[in-house]
């Protein structure tokens, strides 16, 4: 089930805000048994994500995930790229003008805004590409989206990282188990008292080849006495005992290597 991402907001362009939704958004659609094939990331501006959505649905990504773009400003342009890529037209949805309002209303009543009358910014959030569905958001007030294209699935969410991690959370656990089925993904990690990463290719690469459903990757960050490597065996596939299964042939055969090797083992996670 690949699946892209694509980040969108000129904050993330110029360095203003750092990225942590697609690192979090790779571990957590990795963990579901999908394949992050390509990871985006551009600024506001509505020709270009409806450029790179039209290039992902060409590749047949059978996920995409936006993020950011889904707020009530001018420069809040996703839906409307999506709209454009798409060839359809925006519209308001009734459903989540009633998900925004709600939360403005409780905000008002908290205290937190002024008033909870839908001015034309608040009803901004509620227009989406028509036919599509407006998700949840249990923390801010830009509903998520999501809309079927061909053989593809979009996913809009906001870029706001609490807010596109609540959407997720508790509003996309039914239609990502639809997407990704009962795939199952785990790895082990094995700390190493090695500080020349050149030691270990000869065994990562014999690894790679005697388990090629395992992915193996040695981690370097400097050289020297004192510094720990790590190697990192994953796997993906249809159930927990399989998966467990290749992970636990390849360890031994890391293991048995690394002694080969004089190389010690510090940990294994």
């Amino acid at each position: 089930m690949t699946t892209e991402i694509i980040a969108i907001g000129n904050e993330l362009l110029i360095g203003d805000v750092l990225d942590t939704n697609t690192h979090w958004l790779c571990r957590r659609v990795t963990g579901l048994g999908g394949v992050i094939s390509r990871v985006t990331l551009i600024g506001d501006d509505r020709e270009v994500i409806a450029g790179v959505l039209q290039d992902a649905l060409a590749r047949e990504a059978r996920v995409i995930v936006t993020t950011g773009g889904l707020g009530p400003t001018a420069d809040d342009l996703t839906l409307s790229a999506v709209a454009r890529a798409l060839g359809l037209p925006l519209v308001e949805s009734e459903r989540a003008l009633q998900m925004v309002q709600t939360t403005y209303t409780q905000l008002a009543a908290a205290g937190l805004v002024a008033h909870d009358t839908l001015t034309e910014e608040r009803r901004k959030m509620a227009i989406l590409p028509a036919g599509a569905l407006p998700l949840f958001n249990p923390v801010g007030a830009a509903p998520g989206v999501v809309m079927r294209h061909g053989a593809s699935t979009i996913i809009c969410l906001p870029g706001v990282p609490e807010e596109m991690k609540g959407i997720f959370e508790t509003s996309l656990p039914t239609l990502l188990a639809e997407l990704y089925g009962e795939a199952y993904y785990a790895e082990r990690v094995a700390q190493l008292d090695c500080g020349d990463e050149s030691m270990l290719a000869p065994i990562v690469d014999c690894l790679a080849i005697a388990h090629p459903s395992v992915y193996v990757k040695s981690r370097a960050k400097a050289y020297g006495p004192d510094v720990r490597l790590k190697v990192t065996l994953s796997a993906r596939g249809p159930n927990q005992s399989q998966v467990d299964g290749w992970l636990d042939a390849a360890l031994h055969d890391l293991c048995a290597g690394l002694r080969a090797a004089g190389i010690s083992i510090i940990s294994l996670l």
